[in-house]
């Protein structure tokens, strides 16, 4: 089999919420695929935060903004001098997205600036396919360098945000323009359907992301405290309903049941929520440790009795997944491609997004029953093992790439 080259575009990258990228990268180069990354953006932390691994990814990474006027300047007179069509193609492709609305008239003019970059440097490393996670910004540059330039690219989809703003995002346009489409769960190819004809339907391919079993592995003892120890890992945004889950917590605190919550991650929500743990004077019970990133996540996971994830929208968390694989009872929402990873009662609990008693509930019975957390956290690694193995699930992607672009 000839060596798959091929490039990489993501809107950020190293970043502590795109980890699993990552790892999909470096498993498709270990089978081979020479793979080059560019970012839009520079990592989400300074040199000195990042792994050993993510360093060496960022040295690596082509980022477009910090090539600044000069490489910009630079791409384009020559993109300009040497394929004008092209270059004029993509140019009128680009404000033709916003159609009458100036504001998205104007970012099409930037995507298109970012996206003559893009194929400069693919055009410079002789790479004819690009693939981008996430059909946002970042694959609005890629859609545009695809008519720009004489490549080929795809896209992965995660969902949801995708789905709010379909017409803004151009999503329709992106799924007829992309030679295929990887869609992480059956809920994310469902709504790619329900936006495009059925004669391009043969794109859409689902590809499931995963973990590894053995990193996310359940330690050999889990130190037993005083307190249940709640843990929920995710940005601080309303969209994971973190304030939900606080005031299940909360109810059950007022009970005197034995519980402490944690809070990994951080983001716009936090302010808030720290000042509403502390007007309730539950600081003692609800922590916030701020954002972690890989090295240090294992020892959150490996002293959790429950994992809880409250969303009202997700694609199909990873989170998820890890506290399973290390057999981490978990409790979240019925929504969107959950449920293709978590028979509720088997493998985890379910409960409608927004219901702050049925989530209580849920908490307060894996509190009361060692033997059934226990029990739901075995089946949940086993569901890990079955369907959601990283390196199974790569391979699997490989396939797909190796079908599509040989």
């Amino acid at each position: 089999m000839k060596t798959i080259r091929m490039a990489y575009l993501i809107s950020q990258y190293p970043a502590i919420s795109h980890t699993f990228i990552l790892r999909e990268i470096r498993i498709l180069r270990h089978k081979g695929f020479d793979i080059k990354v560019a970012s839009i953006n520079t990592p989400d932390r300074s040199l000195d935060k990042l792994t050993t691994i993510e360093r060496e990814e960022a040295q690596n990474t082509y980022y477009v903004k910090s090539h600044g006027l000069m490489g910009s300047l630079k791409a384009h007179v020559y993109t300009l001098l040497t394929q004008p069509l092209g270059y004029i193609r993509g140019l009128f492709f680009a404000l033709s997205l916003g159609k009458f609305d100036l504001k998205k008239i104007l970012y099409g003019f930037f995507y298109f600036v970012e996206a003559v970059m893009i194929g400069h440097w693919m055009r410079h490393l002789k790479l004819s396919h690009l693939h981008v996670h996430i059909p946002m910004a970042a694959a609005s540059v890629g859609l545009i360098a695809n008519r720009a330039f004489p490549i080929t690219f795809s896209m992965t989809v995660h969902g949801p945000n995708e789905f709010y703003d379909t017409p803004g995002n151009d999503l329709t346009q992106k799924i007829l323009d992309a030679g295929f489409i990887c869609c992480i769960s059956h809920f994310a190819r469902s709504q790619l359907m329900a936006l495009s004809p059925p004669t391009v339907w043969d794109k859409l391919e689902v590809s499931r992301l995963g973990v590894d079993p053995e990193i996310f592995a359940p330690p050999s003892y889990r130190e037993q405290t005083n307190f249940c120890e709640v843990l929920c890992i995710g940005r601080l945004v309303p969209v994971k309903g973190q304030f939900i889950l606080i005031e299940a917590v909360a109810r059950l605190i007022a009970q005197s049941a034995k519980i402490r919550l944690r809070l990994v991650g951080d983001g716009p929500d936090r302010q808030r929520l720290e000042e509403t743990v502390k007007e309730r004077k539950l600081t003692e019970h609800i922590i916030f440790e701020g954002a972690v990133n890989q090295e240090h996540i294992l020892d959150f996971y490996a002293s959790a009795d429950i994992f809880a994830l409250a969303s009202f929208a997700e694609g199909l968390p990873i989170v998820l997944m890890e506290a399973m694989a290390m057999e981490i009872p978990c409790i979240t929402t019925h929504i969107t491609g959950i449920p293709e990873l978590i028979t509720s009662g088997k493998n985890g609990i379910l409960v409608a997004a927004s219901d702050i008693e049925a989530l209580s509930d849920a908490i307060s019975l894996l509190i009361n029953k060692p033997d059934l957390r226990h029990q739901i956290g075995q089946a949940g690694r086993q569901r890990i093992l079955e369907g959601y193995e990283l390196q199974k699930n790569t391979e699997s992607l490989a396939d797909i790439f190796c079908r599509r672009l040989c």
